[in-house]
């Protein structure tokens, strides 16, 4: 009623849903302006890639794949382009034999359960792909597919299935395809 918070302590906020994305920007936009107009920056994974190599290629960037399953190989040209990945495979935590994903979602407070192994957005600025794809994995596949459709997003999103994982993508990732 008196629309006030209480932290009661022992809480904390993590920023890496757009830190790293928020870096890569930012050293990209440095190099820039130093000259430096060709460049593939990395930092935790978010990357970006802008201008081509020497040899006038555009940075080819491999997704990376979860475990537990076959995917495709899927190959990005990073040019004006950043990469960002949120999964459950790389933090998470353990509790009473169960493992659980480092993200939180904000709807319940607990550590999300939807099945999804990772996303992972291709977007200009890789602090958006960052916050994107952390989002999109807190949604779940259901409300982030639809999500990236409406903001034509390109997404690809990773479940886990009895199988392995089961790989879709969101109708501006399919637009970007080029089959080989």
């Amino acid at each position: 009623a008196a629309r006030a918070a209480l932290q009661p302590g022992g809480l904390r906020l993590d920023f890496s849903g757009i830190a790293k994305g928020h870096a890569v920007d930012r050293v990209s936009e440095l190099l820039a302006a130093l000259g430096a107009t060709s460049h593939l920056i990395e930092v935790g994974g978010e990357l970006r890639g802008e201008g081509v190599k020497p040899d006038g290629q555009p940075w080819w960037v491999e997704l990376e794949q979860p475990p537990g399953g076959e995917a495709r190989r899927t190959v990005v040209a990073a040019y004006g382009l950043s990469v960002a990945t949120s999964g459950d495979y790389r933090r998470y935590f353990g509790y009473d034999g169960r493992l659980y994903a480092h993200s939180i979602d904000g709807r319940t407070g607990r550590p999300i359960e939807n099945g999804l192994a990772s996303v992972t957005v291709l977007h200009p600025s890789a602090m958006q792909a960052d916050a994107f794809a952390t989002a999109l994995t807190v949604m779940g596949m259901d409300e982030g597919l639809a999500f990236a459709a409406d903001m034509k997003l390109a997404a690809r999103f990773m479940a886990h299935d009895r199988g392995g994982l089961v790989e879709v993508l969101s109708p501006a990732f399919l637009e970007m395809m080029d089959e080989d």
